[in-house]
């Protein structure tokens, strides 16, 4: 799947995550990883570390639940 450079500014814009950022995370999501529970926590405390959130064992819980229930919208671009 390719995004246009414009999805990166718009997330960069928002976010301040770089697209080499962005795609660094991305290639740690491929394949059978959002299934593996442990590396999923990881990816979550990654994430919040790069956006300067602390994320609550409560909220990390909520969305490994999500992610493993594939309770996740698939079409990213229109939330951003």
């Amino acid at each position: 799947m390719s995004f246009s450079d414009n999805f990166y500014k718009k997330v960069e814009n928002k976010t301040n995550v770089n697209k080499d950022t962005i795609l660094s995370l991305a290639k740690k999501i491929q394949g059978d990883n959002l299934k593996d529970e442990s590396k999923l926590r990881d990816l979550i405390k990654e994430i919040g570390n790069i956006a300067g959130k602390n994320v609550s064992k409560e909220q990390e819980d909520k969305i490994v639940k999500a992610i493993v229930n594939d309770k996740v919208p698939k079409n990213i671009d229109k939330m951003i």
